[in-house]
């Protein structure tokens, strides 16, 4: 039975979570691996309201914060030769990466 490599990304720019992704189909076709993805999972949306006026005189006038996190889920055939290859890759700041090896 072959093991799988489940590679889950998240990150605030989706151009930057998208390179990294190009850069793991890349390692995907030069071993030949089979790979499953990139799968784009719902973007979670944490919004901040806080007031604008430093008191509580005045209108009730708010400014809504708002912070985007974009995922993408890989499914990779854990190759020996693949894998080390996948540890090399330079992940930019912002972006977070985690593999979970699965029979």
């Amino acid at each position: 039975m072959v093991q799988r490599a489940r590679i889950s990304l998240s990150g605030t720019d989706p151009k930057k979570v998208d390179g990294v992704c190009k850069q793991i189909k890349m390692i995907s076709e030069k071993t030949g691996v089979a790979i499953a993805g990139p799968i784009p999972l719902p973007t979670k949306r944490l919004i901040v309201p806080c007031r604008k006026g430093p008191d509580g005189g005045g209108s009730s006038t708010v400014d809504r914060w708002e912070m985007r996190v974009h995922k993408r889920l890989i499914d990779l055939d854990a190759d020996e030769r693949a894998l080390r290859q996948l540890m090399r890759i330079q992940v930019p700041d912002g972006v977070n990466i985690e593999i979970v090896l699965r029979s």
